[in-house]
């Protein structure tokens, strides 16, 4: 029992030690303070001799003892000089030996030892050093200096608080290839983990400005440790004696299911009531975006330099455009699926016949396609339906197995078979299924065999009927790469687009196309005979046009231009006049001071659900597809900007308002919501269309139908592309 309590007085010792200078100062004063008494002891039983010493040399007994621990030549005065002897040499030389330890021994090693562990603690990120208007990244993945960029972009002058439980020294080493010395000096690395509330004091969580929960993706716990991350943030920002918050908390999640959940349930309402901003973020969709909205991703090995991504829609899509946009996913990782479900978020045309049935290879309906080649395809897609499955029950999908050398594969130019139409269809009828301008094709087979090849030559021939583009999404970045070097000649001959998914740098394939991409007048000529005759043609190198996607240092790229047409877009919705289906007009609008307007489109903005936010983002990101149909409807290049502000005229009003109808009834399909069944719908029952429009808030939406049976709601869609224009103006410095 002794023994054992020893040792807990030990470990409370040892702990006092550790902690910090001040407290290892205060075990020095105790026993300073203990070899003091013990020196008083020493002379008093010394004799009498050591104040009659003091007395002679008008020195004080209290200051003979001090005197001997703290001068280290004391010693030497009181032999040499003043001839001390006997008892109170001895005790006089105790206490200098002692004083001589502790003050040339302990203190100069305890000064030494506190700087190197304020070192020490500094490397570690444990001291903290921000109080107020910093951000904060909690947790260290490959993306966090795509945050640091951003936050950079926006404030070059900010500070980066990164709160991990990593090495401190390994983060900063990482950091070191991105970012300059002066850079590196404003991003502040604190041990800590994400979760513990009592890490929030030292990092000043409620005085910062924004906070990004980013986390490691390589723990299956991610997102879950994500979620408890912004509960714990918020149960210490709900505090009482907290008066200030942070304005955004954007929150990375890794599965795609958690991301959609987040962004169609207000699971965090709790921290829109606080006053914060929550965005979700996924990596693969963030990506998706700058290939299909931003059209625009950075080198970040060449000095941040940013390079356009190609249009995959052409010039534009005018409504007797005779192309269908087709994009070929190879593999169904989690790049290619969330790609497949952006694309469909955005990309409609004004060229879709929905009186077309036509379900072939041809695609006279002139549906958008999105196209999956897998060799589990026949497994993989029944997950992708599940997923989507309201999606599924309007629209039927195309299937095809190519796995086998049986399989049936004409030559590159022959005339090609229909596939398998598959249906999981709950409506038919002529207006109640297959009304969608997209569709899914899941094709079975190894995207090197032969049959898979030939079908890649045979899209790659359709130039007139397609505008293709190959997304190479494998899982194994080596086989994108090979793919990417080795595919059909049709393929490179054709100019045809092809994405190729790397991990961390773009490099060697942005190296590769701008060294194989000429101008007009530097294109390689490429000659034929025809009718015996040479016939030429000009064309770019092999590799001209191929480009990286998915890199992790360069992923988060915030579309702040798209999030300020979002809140314009609501700010019309909610300042509409429902029973006229009309917007606030134009003129009145012009009269109203811009910053008036912003003011309120924020204060609306904040009130909406996370699921009304993201169907006007989405609508916003499908601007830039509207205005380049608009561009092209009007003769006008892909670039050319200057009418962009025009008002647009009936038969330009009633083409866009079908196209945002389409886009919209995809929308809502992919974000949970489901056409009703005749019993529930409103349209069907208008006696009661008033308790049937109730079945809103159970994700069923009775306006889940074709453009031209919509009744009076058309207007708002025909009112909303009457304001294009307005929005675009409005944002053109956003």
């Amino acid at each position: 029992m002794k023994k054992k309590t020893q040792r807990r007085l030990w470990l409370r010792f040892d702990r006092v030690l550790s902690q910090n200078f001040f407290k290892q100062l205060a075990v020095l004063g105790v026993a300073f303070l203990a070899v003091l008494a013990f020196s008083y002891l020493l002379l008093a039983l010394s004799g009498s001799d050591w104040l009659n010493f003091c007395h002679a040399h008008n020195l004080s007994p209290w200051l003979l003892p001090l005197y001997l621990l703290i001068d280290t030549n004391a010693l030497n005065n009181l032999y040499i000089d003043n001839g001390v002897h006997g008892w109170m040499l001895f005790a006089s030389t105790i206490s200098f030996l002692l004083g001589a330890f502790i003050f040339n021994g302990i203190i100069i090693g305890l000064i030494t030892t506190s700087i190197d562990s304020r070192v020490k603690d500094h490397r570690e990120g444990r001291i903290h050093y921000l109080l107020s208007g910093h951000y904060i990244i909690m947790g260290y993945d490959n993306i966090v200096p795509s945050f640091i960029t951003h936050i950079f972009d926006k404030d070059p002058d900010a500070y980066v608080l990164l709160l991990s439980s990593r090495s401190a020294e390994e983060i900063r080493e990482k950091l070191r290839k991105s970012f300059t010395q002066q850079q590196l000096k404003h991003i502040i690395i604190n041990y800590g983990h994400r979760i513990t509330t009592d890490t929030y004091p030292d990092i000043h969580l409620d005085t910062a400005e924004q906070i990004y929960i980013v986390g490691n993706h390589e723990k299956s716990t991610h997102d879950a440790i994500n979620v408890e991350c912004v509960d714990s943030i918020c149960r210490y920002l709900s505090q009482p004696a907290i008066s200030q918050r942070p304005t955004r908390i954007t929150c990375v999640f890794k599965d795609l299911d958690t991301y959609t959940t987040f962004k169609t349930t207000d699971i965090f309402q709790k921290v829109n009531t606080l006053g914060i901003e929550f965005v979700p973020y996924n990596v693969y969709a963030g990506w998706a975006k700058q290939v299909f909205v931003k059209r625009t991703y950075l080198d970040i090995d060449n000095n941040k330099k940013e390079y356009p991504y190609p249009s995959i829609y052409g010039p534009g899509i005018t409504p007797d455009d005779p192309h269908y946009v087709h994009l070929v996913f190879v593999g169904t990782t989690h790049f290619a699926v969330a790609f497949a479900m952006e694309a469909a978020q955005v990309l409609h045309f004004p060229n879709y016949q929905h009186k077309s049935r036509a379900f072939d290879l041809q695609n006279t309906a002139r549906r958008t396609r999105i196209t999956f080649i897998d060799i589990n395809a026949d497994k993989e897609k029944d997950e992708f339906i599940i997923r989507n499955r309201h999606l599924f029950e309007v629209q039927p999908y195309l299937y095809r197995d190519l796995s086998t050398s049986t399989s049936a594969t004409p030559a590159p130019d022959s005339a090609t078979p229909n596939p398998v139409r598959t249906e999981f269809l709950q409506f038919h009828g002529t207006d109640n299924s297959n009304f969608l301008d997209i569709e899914f094709e899941f094709i079975k087979g190894d995207v090197f065999s032969q049959p898979i090849q030939d079908e890649i030559t045979r899209w790659a021939n359709d130039k007139e009927g397609q505008y293709l583009s190959i997304f190479l999404a494998l899982a194994n970045q080596r086989s994108n790469f090979v793919l990417s070097m080795n595919m059909p000649d049709k393929i490179y001959h054709n100019e045809i687009p092809v994405f190729i998914r790397q991990d961390r740098s773009d490099n060697f394939v942005t190296n590769l196309r701008t060294t194989d991409q000429r101008t007009d007048s530097q294109k390689l000529p490429y000659t034929t005979i025809k009718n015996g005759h040479p016939h030429t043609e000009h064309h770019q190198a092999r590799y001209a046009n191929i480009y990286p996607f998915g890199m992790e240092e360069t992923a988060y790229s915030a579309d702040e231009h798209s999030l300020q047409r979002a809140k314009l877009i609501n700010y019309l919705y909610a300042t509409a006049n429902y029973t006229t289906y009309r917007f606030t007009g134009i003129l009145t609008l012009q009269t109203i001071p811009t910053q008036q307007i912003w003011t309120r489109a924020n204060a609306e903005w904040k009130k909406l659900s996370v699921a009304l936010k993201w169907s006007n983002l989405y609508s916003a990101y499908a601007m830039r597809t509207k205005l380049a149909t608009l561009r092209a409807m009007r003769h006008l290049q892909p670039t050319d900007t200057s009418h962009d502000f025009d008002t647009l005229t009936d038969d330009e009003v009633q083409t866009l308002s079908t196209v945002e109808h389409n886009r919209w009834n995809v929308e809502k399909l992919l974000m949970g919501y489901r056409k009703p069944q005749p019993h529930e719908d409103k349209h069907e029952n208008p006696t009661h269309a008033t308790q049937l429009q109730r079945n809103k808030n159970l994700y069923i939406h009775h306006d889940i139908r074709p453009f031209d049976l919509l009744g009076a709601i058309q207007e708002l869609d025909r009112e909303f592309t009457r304001y294009i224009p307005w929005i675009m103006q409005m944002t053109e410095k956003k």
